[in-house]
């Protein structure tokens, strides 16, 4: 059985930092994009990250516009894992963050339960 559970949200003032992680099993990513959405309540999901594969160990990374530099995301492949490092959080990213990977034909086969990240004013 597939499974990515998300860790690292929390609480946060605004201008703060947190580093989301998600842990796959079930199967090796090693080749696979990985990526990062998020949902507030009554809002559509949106996507925020991804890392693409190039060769061994190395991957290019895309982020949605709202991002302007403050998020980065990592892969690390023998930890079969993606994380979000958020710096300079703002109350506007409040959401549930959802890891997704198995990317093939324009969807996400595999996702975790997410986790909350809160940012306050």
């Amino acid at each position: 059985q597939v499974q990515l559970v998300e860790s690292g949200g929390g609480l946060v003032q605004a201008g703060g930092s947190l580093r989301l992680s998600c842990a796959a099993s079930g199967r090796t990513f090693s080749s696979d994009a990985m990526g990062w959405f998020r949902q507030a309540p009554g809002k559509e999901r949106e996507f925020v990250a991804r890392t693409t594969w190039v060769r061994s160990s190395t991957f290019n990374a895309d982020y949605a516009s709202f991002v302007k530099g403050r998020f980065t995301i990592f892969r690390d492949i023998a930890k079969n894992a993606v994380y979000l490092q958020m710096n300079s959080l703002k109350p506007e990213d409040t959401a549930v963050y959802y890891c997704a990977a198995g990317f093939s034909r324009g969807e996400y086969e595999y996702w975790g339960r997410g986790t909350q990240v809160t940012v306050s004013s």
